[in-house]
């Protein structure tokens, strides 16, 4: 299922990585450079496998454990109504 931000949702890329604006709550949350590419991976319409190949090929980690970190900030944005 393709990761989208919802309507709600405000995004800056900035230096560091993602800024993202929950406008209904006005919380910010931050994104490292790791999950930006994670992000803008799976916003593209790529699955989950395909953006832990490019984080293990970027960052030289574990095929397995990139995966896992996928899996684990999809299910974290989705659980904290950013991304459906």
């Amino acid at each position: 299922m393709p990761l989208r931000f919802g309507d709600n949702v405000s995004t800056a890329e900035t230096d560091y990585g993602t800024v993202l604006l929950d406008e209904r709550a006005g919380a910010y949350w931050e994104l490292n450079p790791t999950a930006t590419l994670v992000v803008r991976t799976l916003l593209a319409g790529a699955e989950e496998a395909d953006a832990a190949a490019a984080l293990a090929q970027e960052f030289d980690i574990d095929q397995a454990q990139a995966l896992q970190d996928v899996e684990t900030l999809v299910r974290q944005l989705r659980s904290s109504g950013l991304a459906s």
